[in-house]
C-alpha cells in the first residue's frame, strides 16, 4: 500500500502564496505519475497539475500561477501556489499512480490519494 499525507494548507489573503507538500510512504516504488487535485464544496474534483519524472502538465486554470515539483530522494511532491484568488479556496489533495501520466489529468487515472489539506483565500 501507499500512503500520501498532505500539509501546508492555510488561510491567506487574496494575492498571497502558499506551499503545499505531500509525503509518500509505504510501497512507493514505481510511482510514476503524481499530481495535485482540489475539491471545493458541491463541485467536482479538479485536476490541477501532474508530473511524470521531468515533464509537468498544468490545467489552464492554474497555469502560470502554480508550480509542481517532485523530490525523489525524500518522496515528496510540492505545489507552489501564487497569486491566489477566492476561487482557489478548496481542499487540495495529492494523488499517485504507477502508470505514466495520461494527458487527461482525470480522477480515475490515480489509484492512491491523500486526505487533503484545506486552502482558504479571503478577499
Amino acid at each position: 500500500q501507499v500512503q500520501l499525507v498532505e500539509s501546508g494548507g492555510a488561510s491567506v489573503q487574496a494575492g498571497g502564496s502558499l506551499r503545499l507538500t505531500c509525503v509518500f510512504s509505504g510501497q512507493t516504488y514505481a510511482l510514476r505519475c503524481v499530481a495535485w487535485f482540489r475539491q471545493a464544496p458541491e463541485r467536482e474534483r479538479e485536476g490541477l497539475a501532474m508530473i511524470d519524472f521531468e515533464h509537468a502538465h498544468y490545467a489552464d486554470s492554474v497555469k502560470g500561477r502554480f508550480t509542481i515539483s517532485r523530490g525523489y530522494t525524500n518522496n515528496t511532491l510540492t505545489l507552489e501556489l501564487n497569486s491566489l484568488t477566492v476561487d482557489d479556496s478548496a481542499m487540495y489533495l495529492c494523488a499517485a499512480d504507477r502508470a505514466f501520466c495520461r494527458p487527461s489529468l482525470s480522477v480515475g487515472d490515480f489509484a492512491y490519494w491523500g486526505q487533503g489539506t484545506q486552502v482558504t483565500v479571503s478577499s
